[in-house]
């Protein structure tokens, strides 16, 4: 069966419009509030930010076998068991006939804060993994075959993440390609990596500028971390779970 890709470039385009079109509508809701939460911080607690990319992977798990799938979006129903800890919120997760499908998580980082963020963002994105297949492999989802695991990043294109970053490791020297490695660069290394020690079944990257909020302009870094890598994975796997599932 040909995979549906549900036309994703035009969606992901208006994801972005959109995601720069949230920011900025709720940085002003603030700042005419009174709000001590202004700036940056105010767009990024809007909690909508991503919401496009999530529609596109709403429109993936439909066009590709699993319309009658369950679809959980909101926070009550985003927990998984985990292994090191109780629990684990999720951005979405896809559940059908009791097994787990997939779960994702879709973040953004916009600067001035990259050096902060990006290494949070790292621990983060390899902590969750290892916790989900730690509980996997102990059978915390039952007796299923692997989920789809995936984590779609987009991070501001601007100069400060363009830069080249120096890097002090006093005792050993770091690995060659991160020396004088930009941030964008860095998150490149980083979801080509996730994928390659199998903690995610596929890890996306795309960049876009400010500017970009009429336009949804957005880049990507690498054909191994880029969008149409992504969703061709996901609905390779919703199609296979189709199949298997009925």
């Amino acid at each position: 069966m040909a995979l549906d890709l549900v036309d994703y470039e035009t969606k992901a385009h208006e994801a972005v419009k959109a995601f720069w079109g949230n920011r900025e509508a709720a940085r002003q809701k603030q700042i005419e509030a009174g709000k001590a939460d202004q700036g940056e911080r105010a767009g990024v607690t809007s909690g909508k930010n991503m919401d496009g990319f999530i529609a596109l992977v709403i429109d993936i798990v439909h066009a590709n076998g699993l319309a009658h799938a369950q679809i959980h979006q909101k926070r009550a129903l985003l927990t998984l068991p985990g292994y090191f800890r109780p629990t684990k919120l999720w951005d979405l997760l896809v559940i059908h006939k009791g097994e787990l499908v997939a779960a994702v998580e879709l973040k953004s980082q916009v600067g001035p804060s990259f050096g902060n963020n990006f290494n949070n963002r790292t621990e983060e994105a390899i902590g969750t993994a290892h916790d989900l297949w730690t509980a996997y492999r102990e059978d915390a989802f039952g007796e299923q075959p692997r989920p789809f695991v995936g984590w779609l990043m987009m991070v501001e294109d601007a100069p400060e993440s363009r830069a080249p970053v120096r890097d002090a490791s006093p005792h050993f020297p770091v690995f060659e390609e991160f020396k004088g490695a930009s941030y964008l660069k860095r998150y490149d290394l980083l979801c080509q990596r996730l994928v390659k020690e199998q903690l995610y079944t596929s890890a996306a990257l795309i960049t876009s500028p400010r500017i970009a909020v009429s336009t949804g302009e957005f880049c990507e870094m690498s054909a191994m971390t880029g969008l149409k890598a992504f969703v061709s994975a996901f609905a390779g796997h919703v199609a296979a779970e189709a199949s298997r599932l009925g």
